[in-house]
This record gives structure tokens, sequence and C-alpha cells, in this order.
């Protein structure tokens, strides 16, 4: 069996594989065995009549093509070795000769890229300074303010800010539309989050008033019998709500619910140490993206086409199961934004490949720092994430290999150690 490896572009290559001789005459064997034992001839139980009258019924093609079965396997693996090959993809067949004296098979193989890294240990990135302003805090009140405060009844007229509680109904060319009508459907004013001019047309309306309102949906609406329509919305306003906001005080501290705080003064404070962790956590990420952009840009590697669509796969069935936890489905979501598959995927594309090559450069750093992970930091880590999960650390063995875990640390070790030119 002689091997013989070519590589090609994008680490892509061909492995071809000569097999003659005995070897190949055994495999012929082996299949016109396996082939007899299926053949039926009058006068004979099923496989046992003589060899002679059972070749007669076996194509010579089909008893070569069943011994290429049985030896490609053993054939790849032998050039693998011998060629110190690592696959990131499934291997391509080709038959480039059959015959009963010889084959030569030929394998279509994608390999893992090799990278050529930069100066990964010379690039540096500052970190931004964390402050936290007054400014900040009052905003952070704001918001819970916000948060807390009541919708209360009011009289008169519907101003901006007010939320309108409304029965509404569509209609294009006087026929009522799907989807067009509403009962007591609470509107904010000023949200916008009803077609263009609808809220504006509420703002002195009056409980109980009726009221034509003429609008136009927007040109790329999703429903396409309505982009672009002018439609009448027949709205009556049941009830006018204003905001209330809670006063800033100790009781309002207490009613926020958290633990330890009693007045505003400890609210604050409590507030003050929030923001200047999520800051903190946000200069943190901004440099690590920083630099792993500065040392990816500064290596050179070409990624093969099947790695990108491998992660790929992974993004779009990530953000369709997202979606799925929030109560959508891919459907709807085509629907409301008007993408299709393909133009979703090609939008998800430059991050994917992005994220391949962060992965083979801290792989490539992994090994040119001769990180390794020990059997104890494999145990360690399962045992952490049985923790986290709440699982027996047996069931956690089993859903993630010690391979899959073994390459997770070793790439942890890599991006914590380029962390540290972080300054």
């Amino acid at each position: 069996m002689e091997t013989t490896w070519t590589l090609e572009e994008k680490s892509q290559g061909s492995l071809k594989v000569v097999i003659n001789g005995d070897k190949w005459k055994e495999a012929q064997d082996k299949a016109f065995n396996k082939l007899a034992k299926d053949v039926e001839l009058p006068g004979f139980r099923k496989g046992q009549a003589p060899k002679a009258l059972i070749k007669k019924q076996i194509k010579e093609q089909s008893i070569l093509m069943e011994a290429v079965d049985m030896v490609a396997t053993d054939a790849l693996i032998k050039g693998i070795d011998e060629h110190q090959l690592r696959l990131i993809a499934r291997p391509e067949l080709g038959l480039d000769a059959l015959t009963a004296d010889e084959v030569v098979l030929s394998f279509k193989l994608t390999l893992e890229p090799e990278v050529k890294l930069g100066d990964y240990n010379n690039v540096q990135v500052k970190k931004d300074e964390v402050s936290v302003s007054d400014d900040d805090v009052d905003e952070k009140l704001k918001q819970l303010q916000e948060r807390f405060a009541e919708l209360i009844v009011k009289e008169g007229s519907v101003d901006k800010g007010d939320t309108a509680v409304i029965d509404f109904e569509g209609f294009k060319d006087g026929v009522a539309f799907a989807g067009g009508k509403g009962e007591n459907h609470p509107l904010e004013i000023g949200s916008n989050s009803f077609i263009p001019g609808f809220e504006d047309q509420l703002v002195g309306m009056s409980i109980n008033q009726e009221k034509e309102i003429t609008v136009t949906f927007p040109e790329d609406y999703q429903a396409e019998e309505l982009a672009g329509a002018e439609v009448v919305f027949k709205v009556k306003v049941n009830e006018i709500k204003v905001r209330e906001l809670p006063e800033l005080n100790d009781d309002f501290a207490k009613e926020v619910d958290k633990d330890g705080i009693e007045t505003i003064e400890q609210l604050k404070n409590s507030l003050f140490e929030e923001i200047k962790t999520s800051k903190t956590k946000e200069a943190d990420e901004k440099a690590e993206n920083e630099l792993l952009t500065k040392i990816v840009d500064g290596c050179e590697v070409e990624i093969p086409e099947v790695m990108v669509e491998d992660e790929l796969n992974r993004t779009y069935e990530d953000f369709t199961n997202r979606l799925t936890q929030q109560g959508l489905n891919m459907d709807l979501y085509k629907q409301f934004t008007g993408q299709d598959e393909q133009a979703l995927r090609e939008q998800m594309r430059p991050d994917a490949l992005n994220k391949v090559k962060v992965r083979l450069v801290l792989g490539a750093i992994a090994k040119a720092e001769n990180f390794n992970t020990s059997e104890a930091e494999i145990e360690n880590e399962y045992k952490i994430m049985a923790e986290m999960y709440q699982m027996d650390v047996d069931a956690v063995k089993k859903a993630i290999s010690a391979d899959a875990l073994t390459y997770d640390l070793t790439i942890r070790k890599a991006y914590d150690h380029i962390k540290k030119s972080i300054i």
C-alpha cells in the first residue's frame, strides 16, 4: 500500500493510496465471499452453491466495489498516520483506477490550516479608565423610578407621554384587514410602536371620543398587501393614564428591595458599585477585543470554507434557539424583518469567519507556548461544570468529551496568556 499526499490551496489536498498485490487480492476474495452469501440458485440453499456457479452470478464490478469499501478505511488511516495529517472535515473518496490487479483511491481532505503567528507577545493595548459620575448614578435612579412608576388615570385629553387605552380597527378601501383590530390596547404616546403618524393624531382626544385616523404604511412593511397603502383606523379612547414617578426617599429605597438597603443614600452607593462593575466589565471586554483583533490581524492563515460553514451553522442554530426561548420562531422573524435565511446567514458570515480565525490563532499560540492540560485539571473542570449545571459528574462526562474539554482548557490558557498584554 503506497500513499502520496499533495497539498493544494486553503488546507485542502489529495491523498492517493495505491493498493495491489496480495492485499488487493485478499480484499476481493473477502468481497466475493460476502456477496456469495446472498446468491440463490435453484437446487441449492442460499449461499451454498458451488463457487464456480456463484461467480457467474456476480459481476466483477460488484466484487471490486465491495472490495473498495473493505480497504478504504484502512487506506485512509494509513495515509493520515504516514503524513501526520489532522482532518477537520469528512473525506471525499474518489477512484482514480479500479481493476482486478490494482485500485488507486483518491481522498479529498481538508486539514486544520497552518497559522503563521505574528509577534503576539509584544502586542499591547491600554484599558480605558473607569469612572462613575453623579450623573451616572442619577440616570440609574431615574431608570429605577420609571420601573416603579404607576399609571394613574387622568381626566382631560391625551398628551405626549400619556398612555391612551384605545379600541381600534383598521380599514383599507373600506374593508377591515387582518391584524388591524384591538380592544383596550394601552399605547404610550411617543413610543413610536404604531405606524408613523398614528400616535400624533391621538394627542388632544378625550375619554370616550371617537375619531377616524388616516395613516400610510411604510413601503417596507412586512405584510405585502399593506406595504405603502393608505388606511383608515376607527379609534375610540377608553381611558387616559399618566405615569406617576415615586419620590426618591427612604421609602422608595426600601421598595426597590435590595438586600441591606434601607435608605436612599445606601441605594445610591449600591448603584455606584453596580455601575462601576458594569463599566469595568465593558472596559475589560473592549480591551480584550482590541487585543485579539490586533493579534489576529498580525497572523496569516487561510481558512477552509468548510470551517466557516460549520461555524455559520452553529451560529444560525443558536439564533433560532434564542428565538424559540423568546416565544418566536424563524418564520415570524422573517416576516417581521423581511429577511430570508440566505440573507440572515450572509449577515452572520463575518462574525462566523472571525470566530474561526480567533480560535485557530489561539490554538496556534497554545501550541507555540507548549500549553498542556493535565488529567487533574480536566477532572476539576468536570466537577465545576457539574456544580454549575447541577448534574452528576458522570452525566457531564457523557455530554462533553475529554478531548473537547482539553481543547477548551488549552485555548483558555492561551487567552489568559495574551490578556497579560493589557495595561
